[in-house]
């Protein structure tokens, strides 16, 4: 009876000896993070918002860490591809996605199939900021009021051209169209630099861009504001008045974030979170976030993150509907 006694013991004890090696690797495996050169993959071209503010993000953890943070633009299907790169990346923390309003809040309401669940695929592991957009036109326009644009479309029923370029740019068009009873014709666009150039071409007529994609444009007066998205106006921008203030309770907001694979671990994810925290409250990046890029910094945790995200989709839901557009 005696080796039947001791066998149990000794059997938990091994179990238990097997499983050392992996908590051991638990902390190891976040100082050693990370390990090589990271990637931060952006879904869309260079220029727009996100690519500038990851850029500023990445350069802050670059420093904080030793090691280097490379920015991979991979544009097309509004976010669509670089999410999927992302996705099927290795799930060791050296991939991470900028997660934005169309990668995790509006595609999933917008395709009947974009390939990936924000949810069930990925986390954000920290939030950049969040901002609304202007409704632009060139600065030689003749619409030099947001009455005069849609007086016009109401004369001309689907003569004008909306370009559009992320779900941040096409949804708010599509809902101003139906807020406004108008129509005009939505022209897509693979990059902002393409929209950018025909909106100056005359090919479109106006679009809606992000505060921090646009200013460059606006402050140089190359291009007119002729509303902007967020629920007041602007201290930046004093002089633009809202679409609420049209069209009571329009308002559409967006955020930029920093996203993993769900399967990385928790203490890496930890390790980001803070990065990314400390590097949007820094004092040079937070004043050039919230004075050069009108965006609203936001300081979350891990579960904080999770819930924004969450209510995003939740808004952009409502957002879609009211658009009226039906998922490809």
């Amino acid at each position: 009876m005696a080796p039947f006694r001791t066998s149990l013991p000794r059997r938990r004890f091994l179990a238990l000896a097997a499983t050392l090696p992996a908590i051991a690797a638990l902390p190891a495996r976040a100082q050693s993070w990370p390990a090589k050169p990271v990637h931060i993959v952006v879904p869309f071209a260079p220029g727009g918002s996100g690519d500038i503010t990851s850029r500023l993000v990445g350069k802050h953890m670059e420093e904080k860490t030793g090691q280097s943070f490379v920015i991979e633009n991979k544009p097309g299907a509004n976010g669509i591809v670089g999410a999927l790169a992302v996705k099927g990346a290795a799930p060791d923390g050296h991939t991470l996605m900028l997660a934005t309003t169309s990668t995790n809040a509006a595609n999933i309401h917008m395709y009947k199939n974009p390939g990936y669940d924000p949810e069930r695929d990925f986390q954000v592991v920290g939030v950049i900021g969040s901002s609304g957009a202007f409704l632009i036109v060139p600065a030689e326009s003749r619409f030099k009021s947001l009455a005069d644009l849609i007086a016009h479309a109401r004369a001309n029923p689907g003569k004008l051209n909306s370009g559009y370029f992320n779900a941040s740019s096409q949804v708010p068009a599509a809902v101003l169209a139906e807020r406004a009873g108008v129509s005009w014709q939505a022209v897509a666009y693979k990059a902002i630099g393409n929209a950018w150039t025909d909106l100056y071409a005359g090919t479109i007529d106006f679009m809606f861009v992000d505060l921090t994609a646009s200013r460059g444009q606006v402050v140089a007066n190359k291009a007119r504001a002729l509303a902007i998205s967020l629920p007041e106006r602007s201290p930046l921008y004093p002089d633009v008045p809202t679409l609420g203030e049209s069209y009571p309770g329009f308002v559409s907001t967006g955020f930029l974030a920093i996203a993993v694979p769900k399967a990385v671990p928790e203490e890496i994810k930890q390790r980001l979170n803070g990065l990314i925290n400390e590097a949007v409250f820094s004092p040079t990046i937070h004043k050039r976030l919230v004075e050069e890029f009108a965006l609203t910094p936001r300081k979350l945790d891990l579960a904080q993150c999770a819930q924004q995200d969450r209510e995003e989709r939740a808004k952009w839901a409502d957002y879609v509907k009211i658009a009226k557009i039906e998922p490809q």
